[in-house]
């Protein structure tokens, strides 16, 4: 892989911690220690999902995202327990200064993810794996948690090498093995390609990066859009994606998952009053006046609408954002509708200088939407 156009190649870091919920749970909570423990919603009445599973839980195939009613068939011993957000959050804060400790360079992807550019750490340590390694065991040390971390020359590469050797693993894949590394990746183990794209992949022949790479630019953008562009690159190992500490927030929101389904449109108005509520206090913490409301919708059956209407002028008002809610929600069909998740979001901000956040804000917001 050539040089970054001349200048000096990137060491970059990714850090994801070892079913970070989980692991949090254990560790405060002996008897969860060595047992299956999923965090998330518990299975009893509707159920809910499962945020994160431990490792022993996965063994028995239970997995983020899935049912927490699928989790304990899979799993019929586990233990459920649901999610403190707080404590998550106060050992996410934690984790952030033991980075800060060897850059400044910090982009979050969520409370227990974070890219870090270590080019020129703050120790003059030089060494990436070095930084990796002593983070990692500051991480053990301090906080009694493992991760894993990923090192190489781009973003791309360092978050697939962080999962290569899960738990508490770090992987290096340096500048001369990441076109092969990448010739022989599933396409389906592609960050930023999901199983709808992945199936798709596999129906045209394409398995492997390998199989990727043998296509020409254009083809791949025929064939997938805007983001063919971006995985002729990738299967290139050309990633130029700068580490970004400061975000821009694009927009605010905030839903619910009810523990009932709604049927009345006074029901369902009421909870919309509720969640503007929250979206106001959130707008106002960040200064922000968005000029379009979302509405989103899940039925009982899980299928999902939204619903927009944009403005001139911005506005942040608990009124405003709930009336224009329920204006979108009467131009539904909502006679025999069941509703067990409403949402509202705020987006396209004015003025259009949006106030970008920092990476501690970017945790916090997070843990808001989560």
């Amino acid at each position: 892989m050539a040089q970054e156009h001349g200048k000096q190649q990137r060491k970059i870091i990714h850090i994801d911690m070892d079913a970070f919920y989980a692991s949090v749970e254990q560790r405060d909570f002996p008897e969860y220690r060595g047992k299956p423990l999923v965090v998330g919603g518990l299975p009893e009445g509707r159920g809910g999902v499962v945020a994160t599973a431990s490792y022993e839980a996965r063994k028995f195939g239970v997995r983020s995202a899935m049912p927490s009613k699928q989790a304990l068939k899979l799993c019929p011993h586990a233990l459920f327990v649901r999610p403190r957000f707080a404590a998550y959050k106060e050992v996410s804060q934690k984790i952030r200064e033991i980075f800060s400790r060897y850059t400044d360079l910090i982009e979050p992807l969520s409370l227990d993810e974070a890219y870090l550019d270590v080019t020129a750490d703050k120790l003059n340590i030089g060494s990436a794996i070095e930084v990796a390694q002593q983070i990692k065991q500051a991480i053990k040390d301090e906080l009694q948690l493992t991760a894993s971390a990923g090192v190489s020359v781009n973003k791309f590469v360092a978050k697939i090498a962080s999962d290569l050797k899960k738990p508490d693993g770090l992987t290096f894949i340096g500048p001369s093995s990441i076109e092969k590394f990448i010739e022989n990746l599933p396409v389906d183990k592609f960050y930023g390609v999901g199983k709808v794209t992945a199936d798709k992949m596999k129906k045209q022949g394409l398995f492997t990066g390998a199989d990727l790479k043998a296509l020409s630019k254009e083809d791949m953008v025929s064939r997938f859009g805007k983001a063919g562009g971006f995985y002729y690159d990738i299967v290139r190992g050309v990633d130029d994606r700068p580490v970004q500490p400061h975000r821009e927030t694009k927009s605010v929101g905030a839903e619910d998952t009810f523990p009932y389904d709604l049927t009345t449109a006074e029901e369902m108005y009421a909870e919309l009053e509720k969640i503007a509520k929250t979206v106001n206090e959130r707008l106002l913490r960040y200064q922000l006046k968005g000029r379009t409301v979302t509405l989103k919708i899940k039925y009982s059956d899980f299928k999902q609408i939204t619903r927009s209407q944009s403005f001139t002028e911005g506005d942040n008002d608990t009124n405003f954002i709930a009336d224009t809610a329920k204006r979108l929600l009467d131009a539904t069909d909502l006679e025999n509708s069941s509703v067990r998740l409403l949402g509202i979001t705020l987006s396209n901000f004015y003025p259009p200088e949006i106030r970008t956040k920092t990476s501690s804000e970017q945790l916090d917001l997070f843990d808001q939407q989560i």
